[in-house]
This record gives structure tokens, sequence and C-alpha cells, in this order.
């Protein structure tokens, strides 16, 4: 009964680390189908979404059962509570994904990003897709070291970040509002894409110590 209890943990952390990984690779078919106007890789991300969407559902059943079940306490109660949280996290990042391909869908047969920006665009779908990567190893390994090193990564997020609203508030922008809009908001879905793998890593931290990632650093540094 004990094992099955303990497999059935397991697999809820199975299922995370395969929610990340589709996620990561959404978001890096979604930045491809921004950058080349590519209608049928853009689908194909709306469409895969669904499987995040039942992928959290699902895990979300067997941990709702757990609690009723077995009612588990201390590090047992914290992986299943933590594991909500992170699917959450999850489930919003494939969401992200899915807006970067409806907006290549939208400007097709356009495309959403100008030339000049295409760098930083592609850039940020790469950071994006190695964050979450780098997400996914966390969840597999529970490496507390590796899952504080995520928010420094994610500092050349918001780096990149800035640049492009350098570019929308430079004199010599030239593809007008929509654009501009476009723009604004495929920024916006990537920094906030990384900051759900900045989560996902803080809450295996938590998972693993009992602590905050925050509480963690601070005491670090003291």
């Amino acid at each position: 009964m004990r094992d099955a209890y303990h497999e059935e943990l397991d697999s809820i952390g199975d299922g995370l680390v395969e929610m990340a990984r589709l996620v990561g690779s959404a978001i890096g078919r979604a930045t491809t189908a921004i950058l080349d106007s590519d209608l049928k890789l853009a689908e194909s991300v709306i469409a895969a979404d669904q499987k995040v969407d039942d992928l959290q559902h699902e895990l979300e059943a067997r941990a709702i059962a757990l609690l009723a079940r077995q009612q588990p306490v201390a590090t047992d109660l914290r992986i299943v509570v933590t594991s909500l949280r992170m699917s959450a996290d999850l489930e919003r990042s494939g969401d992200l994904a899915q807006h970067v391909a409806k907006l290549a869908r939208l400007r097709f047969p356009e495309r959403a990003v100008p030339h000049d920006l295409h760098a930083t665009i592609l850039e940020m779908g790469q950071l994006a897709q190695r964050l979450m990567a780098k997400a996914a190893e966390v969840i597999i390994t529970k490496d507390v070291d590796l899952a504080m090193q995520l928010e420094q990564d994610d500092d050349e997020m918001d780096l990149l970040h800035r640049t492009l609203f350098q570019h929308l508030l430079d004199d010599k922008w030239q593809h007008g509002i929509e654009t501009a809009v476009d723009v604004t908001l495929l920024g916006r879905y990537y920094e906030r894409f990384a900051d759900h793998a900045v989560s996902v890593a803080k809450r295996v931290v938590y998972l693993v110590t009992g602590e905050h990632a925050d509480e963690l650093q601070s005491d670090i540094q003291q």
C-alpha cells in the first residue's frame, strides 16, 4: 500500500516534468512560427496546448485523490501542495506560448515582428526554452543550487525585454502602432513565461528545504 502511495507521488512528479518539456517545446515552436510567419506551425502549437491542459487536470485529480485517501503530512503534504502550484505555473506557460502562436496566426501572411527585431525575439524565445528546460531538470534532480540559478538567468530576459522597449521608444521607429502593440505583447509573453519557469524552480526549493527561495537566498547572503 505504501509502495503504491509513493509511486503515485512519483507519477505526479513525472507529470510535471512532461508538462515542462511540452511548454518548453511550445515556446520554441511558437517563436519559429512568429518569426517565419508559419501558419501551419502556429496552428500546431495552438492545438497542442490542449495536451498541457489535460495533463494539468489529470495531475490535479491525482493530487486531490491522494489528499483525500492518504491525508499526507510533513514532506509528503508539501510535495502534493507544491506540485499543484507548479502545475498551475506550467499550464500558464503553455497559454503564453499559445498566445505567441495566435499572434503569428492573426498577422499571417504578414510578419508580426519587424526584421530589425528578429534577433531580439529569437534570443528571447531561445532563452525562454532554456529556462524551462532548466526548470524541468530542477524538478527531476531537486537540485537547490540549480534552482537558485534560474532567477539570475531571468535577469537576461529582463534585459532583452528592456531592449525591446528601447526600440519602441526610439524616434527612428517606423513600423506603426499596430506593430508596436504586437511587439509589446510579445515581450510581455516571453517575460512572463520566464517568470513562470523561475516560479517553478522556487517551488522546488521550498519542496526540498521547507524554506522559500527568497528567504534562503537572504540567509546565504548573511
